[in-house]
């Protein structure tokens, strides 16, 4: 019998659409190893299960406990979960941060996107990009000291909350353009907020390019975001919003965590010099995000399938006036 041909790109991606809007209703940890379709969708996405898992996670049993702390059952129902990450720096072992499990989607999640002109990349996961934020913000605390920060495009917040928890930042906002997000935002917040000594931490529904930054014009000493600069169509609110938010000091900066991506991140970076300000590019920042890339791209670790470096590395920038 002549072998079937392997399922044709669209096809994959159509079927990870499907598997979003109508996951199964085994558990979180189910695994999917030994499915053919499951290794075909590995061979067309770039989504990796744990990146470069420099943060460790895992889910946790804390359920109960969960609904009563938050006190936002319209936000913690049965899609979603506790997923403990273990911090690898710092003075905060663990965070507990409640997110979406299984890729799960809503048809009200695309209403909400389509209402605020958003995307809903935030719900999906914790992408690998944000790994890597997580853990320069980590090995740099000093850096945050006494500082007003702001995470841009949060998702889920995990490298904000880490610098709330682990450095002795002054004041730390955890935003989205999201509501829906940032619903998940206030939940972890509440969830960790016995680690968060004297730091003070904002959830905020921000957009970026709208009026509304202007309330906060020049208040943060160091804005970080990763993986914000793929959407073209965002680039130059999202420079703006940067711009206008970021304090005009010699030591005041933005470090972002972006990968290429075509030239996505060189028409941002475009964008942002048109507003006078400096941009720095990095490739070489921390020897072990690099040893990791380096595997990789030579095969040597399995774990993430069809790496790619101009869509999974991210290269580091940095924002100065």
């Amino acid at each position: 019998m002549e072998k079937s041909s392997p399922a044709s790109a669209a096809s994959l991606r159509w079927a990870i659409l499907r598997r979003a809007l109508r996951p199964s209703s085994s558990s979180p940890q189910s695994s999917s190893c030994g499915d053919p379709l499951q290794t075909e969708i590995e061979r067309v996405s770039r989504k990796a299960t744990r990146g470069f898992n420099l943060v460790p996670w895992e889910f946790s049993s804390w359920v109960e406990e969960r609904i009563l702390l938050t006190k936002r059952k319209d936000v913690c129902g049965n899609r979603d979960a506790v997923i403990c990450y273990r911090l690898p720096i710092g003075r905060t072992p663990t965070l507990s941060l409640i997110q979406r499990v299984g890729c799960h989607m809503e048809l009200q999640d695309f209403e909400i996107s389509n209402a605020h002109n958003i995307d809903s990349t935030g719900l999906v996961c914790l992408w690998p990009s944000e790994d890597v934020l997580t853990y320069y913000c980590l090995t740099h605390a000093n850096i945050f000291s006494s500082k007003k920060v702001l995470e841009l495009g949060s998702g889920y917040g995990l490298a904000g909350l880490a610098v709330a928890a682990s450095t002795d930042a002054h004041e730390v906002t955890i935003s989205d353009g999201n509501p829906h997000v940032v619903d998940y935002i206030h939940c972890s917040v509440r969830a960790n907020s016995d680690n968060f000594g004297d730091t003070i931490v904002k959830p905020l529904t921000l957009h970026w390019g709208q009026e509304q930054a202007t309330d906060m014009s020049s208040h943060f000493d160091i804005i970080i975001a990763s993986d914000c600069t793929f959407f073209r169509q965002f680039h130059a609110d999202l420079a703006y919003t940067i711009r206008c938010l970021l304090k005009d000091s010699e030591d005041s900066q933005a470090i972002f965590f972006s990968p290429r991506r075509g030239n996505t991140l060189d028409m941002f970076l475009e964008q942002v010099r048109k507003l006078g300000l400096k941009v720095h590019v990095v490739e070489k920042y921390d020897s072990k995000v690099l040893g990791l890339h380096q595997e990789f791209i030579n095969g040597d670790n399995s774990s993430w399938p069809n790496y790619v470096a101009d869509h999974c590395y991210p290269l580091m920038i940095k924002i100065t006036f």
